[in-house]
């Protein structure tokens, strides 16, 4: 009895010292937690044993405790019973942390969608696409490959790779995904949003309604050094303003998406650190930002949120595409967009054609080079919301490659010298995978 009761009393001491420790971050926690598995159940229509075995279950989130509520679509996070917070779906507007002044019953706006059955083979219709080999494509080094990214190392998922897609000349010549998964499935794009955000502004500035070289319009800007930053330093992340993108800790990044109501604002709040143009840093408050200067751009709320659905995504036939938006009804332009894979690779084959989507101009040609120019002082590694290899980042990469990247490794690689679309999602990137190996042998099987 006495062993019994000293093995509890520990057990409570090195739960008591997780708890200390993590305390102040407990709100982060319990919010990435409850937001994330909303998310993926009502959004992707994955199951809460799915998510917790897979999407939540990395330190120190796997701390956290969810509950489910099906009939009223709200999943409730908790540690240790401490800091509980819940997140709400919204048709139209996916899932959303919310405040305890936050009424769900309160009815918002929905995106209007428009979903076209085009009777051609992917990726322009619907239709399976034909059967064909290219003699200038080795298909055995495509194959290794993907099966580079699914590799697993001792038994253990070490890649954590859980959707390849791959594009020549329009048609797929590789796709594989992770067990419990399809071509079906919606996942998460994370930052590959922010280039979401900037082919809004590009269709935009292709119809003439704005000019990215004005003057950011922020009202608390106009009499002080931020009214010069305009609306193509934000574009470059080139603004010169301060902010703190670490996902390890508090910073402003993670108080924006679990705290904030009005995600759009916490970068207008920030001081210069630095000369805009000159000064480029990466900052998910900025493509939020981005996101409130292009909801001013409509007369009405209803017109912000049906302009990307309306104007680019169904156009293009993006139709398990959806955007999150936070408390306040602003899209989440930083982090939170999902669609299938096999969507995701549309948004790339758009790119790889410049705009033009079989026959239908969705953005100007000009707007590719555009976003594909490095920004001073990022090292030819960054655009306008895309990211590049201008700079030589992956070295056996070409240099024409660029990308929407996104957090754990999700990624859109365009690739016009090859005519490749390369996607990928996963759980894990850093050293976890090498895309320079990756892309390097699909590219090395292009003759």
């Amino acid at each position: 009895m006495k062993k019994v009761l000293k093995i509890t009393l520990i057990i409570i001491a090195i739960l008591a010292i997780v708890v200390a420790f993590n305390y102040s971050r407990l709100n982060i926690i319990s919010g990435y937690s409850a937001k994330n598995m909303s998310s993926s159940v009502f959004v992707a229509g994955r199951t809460v044993a799915f998510t917790d075995s897979t999407d939540n279950n990395f330190g120190p989130v796997n701390i956290a405790e969810d509950v489910v509520d099906e009939k009223q679509k709200v999943a409730t996070a908790s540690v240790y019973g401490l800091m509980e917070r819940k997140a709400v779906w919204r048709k139209g507007l996916g899932s959303v942390l919310i405040d305890d002044d936050y009424d769900i019953k309160q009815e918002t706006p929905v995106p209007n969608r428009t979903k076209i059955a085009r009777m051609t083979p992917y990726p322009y219709g619907n239709m399976k696409q034909k059967d064909t080999t290219f003699a200038n494509v080795d298909y055995s080094k495509i194959k290794n490959a993907v099966n580079y990214a699914f590799a697993k190392e001792q038994g253990e998922d070490i890649k954590k790779t859980r959707a390849v897609l791959i594009l020549y000349k329009d048609q797929i010549i590789a796709e594989q995904y992770a067990d419990g998964l399809n071509k079906d499935s919606k996942l998460l794009g994370w930052s590959m949003t922010k280039s979401l955000v900037s082919t809004m502004y590009g269709v935009l500035q292709y119809q003439g309604k704005i000019n990215v070289w004005d003057k950011a319009p922020i009202d608390a800007w106009k009499n002080d050094e931020r009214s010069a930053i305009t609306i193509h330093n934000l574009l470059q992340m080139n603004s010169g303003l301060e902010w703190e993108e670490d996902y390890s800790k508090i910073s402003d990044v993670t108080k924006m998406l679990f705290l904030e109501k009005d995600m759009t604002k916490p970068q207008i709040e920030k001081s210069l650190v630095g000369k805009p143009n000159e000064t480029w840093y990466y900052s998910s408050g900025t493509s939020n930002l981005l996101s409130g200067i292009l909801r001013k751009q409509f007369k009405r709320h209803q017109d912000y949120l049906d302009f990307p659905y309306r104007e680019f995504i169904d156009k293009i036939g993006m139709h398990s595409m959806l955007i999150e938006a936070d408390m306040v009804g602003n899209y989440v332009g930083s982090s939170y967009s999902w669609a299938t894979p096999r969507d995701w690779a549309k948004f790339g084959t758009l790119y790889l054609h410049r705009g033009d989507w079989n026959g239908t101009r969705i953005f100007d040609d000009s707007w590719v080079d555009y976003i594909t120019k490095p920004t001073p002082t990022s090292n030819g590694r960054y655009g306008a919301h895309f990211w590049l290899n201008d700079g030589g980042f992956l070295p056996d990469v070409p240099k024409d490659m660029y990308s929407a990247n996104g957090y754990q490794g999700q990624r859109v690689y365009i690739i016009p010298s090859k005519n490749l679309v390369v996607v990928r999602f996963g759980l894990a990137a850093g050293e976890a995978i090498d895309f320079n190996t990756f892309l390097s042998e699909i590219c090395e099987a292009i003759e």
